[in-house]
C-alpha cells in the first residue's frame, strides 16, 4: 500500500484517479474546496489552492503528488484583465507550487515518488482566447523540467498535456451536440477526451511502471498537437 496526495478530486479527472487508487487499496488523501464524498477510505480535508496560508494535513511518507485543479477562461487576448490572469496564474501555477513546496519533505521519505502535474494542449498547440491559460500551464511545464533535474533520482516530475476533455470544468464547451460534434471534428481521433483517457495516463505515471521517466510532457489530446489531417 501506498500514500497518494490527489489535489482537486472533488470531480472529473481528479476523483476518476482518487477511485482508482483507493479502490486498489492504497492511502489516499484528497484536499479540494468542497467535498469529495462518495471515495471510499479517502482521507478529505478542505483545502483552497489560491490561500497561501492553507494546511496540508501531516503526511509522514508520500508517495505520490497529483495537482488537478485547472481553469478554462478562454477569452481574446485584449479582454483579459490583470486580475483574471493572476487567478489563473494562482489557481493552475501557485497552488502547484505551493503544495509540492509543503509536501517535500514527506516525498524525499518515500522509496520512489511521482508527481504528477497537468498542462494543455494549447502550450504546444497556439490556440485564438488561450493566452491566460497557455501561460499559467506554459509555467507548469517549466516547473516539471526544472523540479525533474532537481529532484531526481529521488522523486520523478511529469506532466499531462490534454486536449477538450469531458469534465464538469468544460462543461460550457460541450452542452449542446453542436459543441459536441465540433469538439469532435476538431481531434484526429474524432472524439474529445474523458476522464479515463487522461487518469489512466496519471495512474501510469504514478506506478512503478514508468519508473524510468522524468521531466516529460505527455501530450495525451487525441492526436491534436502533433496531427494535421
Amino acid at each position: 500500500m501506498k500514500t497518494y496526495l490527489i489535489v482537486g478530486a472533488s470531480s472529473g479527472i481528479g476523483r476518476y484517479i482518487a477511485e482508482k487508487l483507493a479502490a486498489d487499496g492504497h492511502r489516499i488523501y484528497t484536499g479540494q474546496r468542497r467535498p469529495a464524498e462518495g471515495i471510499q477510505g479517502a482521507i478529505h480535508f478542505e483545502f483552497d489552492v489560491t490561500n497561501p496560508n492553507a494546511s496540508i494535513p501531516a503526511i509522514e511518507n508520500l508517495d505520490g503528488i497529483v495537482y488537478c485543479p485547472g481553469t478554462i477562461n478562454l477569452k481574446p487576448f485584449h479582454r483579459i484583465t490583470e486580475s483574471e490572469l493572476k487567478e489563473e496564474f494562482e489557481i493552475n501555477f501557485f497552488g502547484a507550487f505551493r503544495t509540492i513546496q509543503k509536501c517535500l519533505p514527506a516525498l524525499k521519505k518515500s522509496e520512489s515518488a511521482s508527481v504528477v502535474l497537468f498542462s494543455t494542449v494549447a502550450v504546444q498547440t497556439g490556440m485564438p482566447f488561450h493566452a491566460g491559460i497557455a501561460s499559467a500551464k506554459g509555467a507548469i511545464e517549466g516547473l516539471t523540467k526544472s523540479l525533474a533535474a532537481e529532484l531526481a533520482p529521488a522523486i520523478r516530475v511529469n506532466a499531462i498535456a490534454p486536449s477538450l476533455t469531458d469534465t464538469p470544468l468544460a462543461s460550457k464547451l460541450l452542452n449542446t451536440e453542436a459543441k459536441q460534434e465540433s469538439a469532435r471534428q476538431r481531434h484526429p481521433l474524432k472524439r474529445y477526451g474523458t476522464p479515463s483517457d487522461i487518469g489512466n495516463a496519471a495512474l501510469w505515471l504514478l506506478s512503478e511502471q514508468s519508473a524510468w521517466v522524468t521531466g516529460q510532457i505527455f501530450h495525451i489530446d487525441g492526436g491534436m498537437s502533433t496531427l494535421k489531417i
